[in-house]
């Protein structure tokens, strides 16, 4: 049975984006199916695997508003085994026009429990904020991805983070489990990032991811090229590392079987 995993973190600028593609592309490489939903209005996890946000024939907005189904709006990209539900400026409106409706909350659980088995991993990239798009990311995910910057403000944001999870599985899926606190732009000289490392380590424990995201100029180029890392340079740090954490995620999946 495929996993849904919602890569999501209240604080913006911390890798959810790059993450979701790279992961997403990099089990796809290994030969996992995989789905990668885009519910964040700027699109980026759509133009970042080089489709045009601007010329979609159906995208998440059209699920949302009950003019398509779901298997009318998964995309193919260019690896195969990785398919795409992309999102454009457009889901904005989703929410408005979903705010007076019963059972908001649980409209893309109930829109992937039809397909969920056709993959192995479905990726679900949040907005960086808790509205009703990440709520509905939240209520059908198994698990939730937390990408993490290593500086001061990512222990504060931590807390407002779990609270929301304790939220989440008080009302709505109570089933929600933390798949992996992933440390991203990591600069292993900076003494503050080692701290904040050392302390989400004695918090975590194992939930810690041991693969570890550099700052990568590669990571930062590859989406104005419409593509994920191990596509533009796969020999780059960047790029190796999403590949390790492929590799970790497929290991835990191995090891809770």
């Amino acid at each position: 049975m495929g996993r849904i995993i919602a890569i999501a973190n209240q604080k913006g600028g911390v890798g959810k984006t790059t993450t979701a593609i790279n992961t997403a592309a990099s089990l796809a490489a290994a030969m996992k199916r995989v789905l990668l939903i885009d519910t964040d209005p700027q699109g980026n996890s759509t133009s970042g695997l080089g489709i045009d946000r601007e010329a979609l024939n159906g995208s998440l907005y059209d699920l949302y508003i009950a003019r398509m189904r779901v298997d009318d709006i998964i995309q193919q990209t260019m690896f195969d085994h990785l398919k795409l539900i992309s999102s454009n400026i457009d889901l904005i409106g989703a929410e408005l026009e979903l705010a007076s409706k019963d059972g908001r909350e649980t409209m893309l659980k109930e829109a992937l429990a039809s397909i969920k088995d056709q993959y192995d991993y479905i990726f679900i990239d949040c907005p960086p904020s808790l509205s009703l798009l990440t709520l509905n990311a939240l209520v059908a995910a198994d698990s939730l991805l937390i990408p993490m910057q290593c500086e001061y403000y990512a222990l504060e944001g931590i807390g407002s983070l779990l609270r929301t999870l304790d939220l989440i599985r008080g009302s709505f899926n109570p089933s929600l489990e933390i798949e992996g606190i992933l440390l991203t732009m990591f600069d292993g000289r900076n003494t503050l990032a080692n701290q904040v490392s050392d302390e989400l380590k004695k918090h975590f424990g194992d939930k810690v991811y041991k693969t570890i995201i550099p700052r990568n100029v590669t990571l930062a180029e590859a989406p104005s090229h419409g593509k994920p890392a191990i596509l533009y340079d796969i020999r780059s740090r960047g790029a190796m590392s999403y590949i390790e954490l492929a590799k970790e995620i497929i290991g835990n999946e191995n090891g809770a079987g």
